[in-house]
């Protein structure tokens, strides 16, 4: 359930477009540098590319749930990092 709750967490911090760029260039977290600029509104590509981008992300949520899983059973210390970061 917890690990829901992050996913849930994840997802409302990316619909509010709070989800700040991160400090490695060019690292992919939950969005790629593309999807961050396309999703924030600062791209010039088309709907269908936004879309798109949203769907990639979608996607990766999804993907979170079951790290978040793993990451509480076999490494409970990085998942409570996770959720730090996440749900702040």
């Amino acid at each position: 359930m917890l690990a829901y709750s992050i996913t849930l967490c994840a997802y409302a911090l990316m619909s509010k477009r709070i989800v700040p760029k991160h400090p490695a260039m060019g690292y992919t977290a939950i969005m790629t540098e593309k999807d961050r600029e396309r999703i924030s509104g600062e791209s010039t590509d088309s709907d269908s590319k936004r879309y798109e981008s949203a769907s990639r992300v979608r996607k990766r949520i999804e993907a979170l749930e079951r790290d978040t899983e793993i990451l509480k059973e076999y490494h409970p210390k990085l998942y409570d990092e996770l959720r730090e970061v996440v749900c702040e």
